[in-house]
């Protein structure tokens, strides 16, 4: 059981180390993934559109407001569905609103955001530049005449 235990330590430890060193190195270098999601005119507002393979959701709130929400969980890192309230994750039940705020525990942060560009009509997602965040904020929004 000891063993165990530390095996699990050593590969907490060596997965931290990567996941740091990968984001700093990824930022000293520029590195960006800019995805073209589509024309801003197909995207109506009061609508929550999947990009399964890039792994997020684009909602795009009443206001027109945009938040690029990915569907990692931020509990243990399940993959999120879209319900029509929100989002829930099905491994262990934490549920978010339309933010990616927590409604239901056991996660105890919203869901990372991406940054979101427009630019000739068209959205683009940076996957490369996750953002964590403890909530939702009016400036985490994106907006496309603002």
């Amino acid at each position: 059981l000891e063993i165990a235990l530390w095996v699990i330590v050593v590969l907490e430890a060596t997965y931290l180390f990567y996941d740091i060193f990968s984001a700093k190195a990824k930022e000293k270098n520029g590195t960006t993934n800019w995805v073209e999601v589509g024309n801003l005119d197909d995207f109506k507002p009061g609508n929550v559109y999947p990009f399964v393979n890039e792994k997020f959701y684009l909602s795009v709130l009443e206001d027109g407001g945009m938040l690029a929400i990915s569907t990692k969980c931020t509990h243990l890192g399940c993959s999120v569905e879209h319900k029509a309230e929100g989002f829930l994750c099905p491994c262990h039940g934490s549920e978010f609103d339309k933010y990616g705020m927590v409604t239901e525990p056991p996660a105890t942060r919203a869901l990372d955001i991406y940054p979101i560009k427009i630019k000739g009509g068209k959205i683009f997602v940076d996957l490369a530049h996750p953002v964590k965040r403890k909530k939702f904020e009016k400036s985490q929004l994106t907006y496309a005449n603002r």
